[in-house]
């Protein structure tokens, strides 16, 4: 579980770079499902971030309607990453690149999910 945690901070960054049109937040353990498998990378246990890690973000990125959905996996992402130890800033920035993701702004921790766009 705490994979999945972590993994939504990187969704927190690919999430926030997507931008769609439509409603409803997505729920936080949606985000965490979506996201789990990219702990192993964001803490450097894998050399690159797996398939099933870019896929689930892909995944939740289609899911983003609104601003608020952004926002929403954007805080479900920064809560959850307090739960492990061990994720690596610089890592969780590379996921975008790594995945083929074209995210707009710089994937961190220290993002601040009220100011997404």
């Amino acid at each position: 579980m705490k994979n999945t945690f972590f993994s939504m901070v990187f969704l927190l960054s690919f999430l926030l770079f997507l931008a769609s049109t439509s409603e409803a937040t997505v729920p936080c353990g949606t985000v965490d499902m979506k996201a789990a498998s990219c702990v192993g990378y964001a803490t450097g246990k894998e050399p690159k971030p797996s398939p099933a890690c870019c896929s689930g973000l892909q995944q939740l990125a289609a899911t983003v309607k609104t601003v608020d959905d952004k926002k929403n996996i954007c805080r479900c992402l920064k809560n959850g990453v307090k739960a492990f130890a061990g994720v690596q800033d610089r890592l969780l920035s590379q996921i975008p690149t790594a995945c083929n993701i074209k995210v707009g702004f710089p994937v961190s921790l220290n993002t601040n999910c009220e100011t997404i766009h």
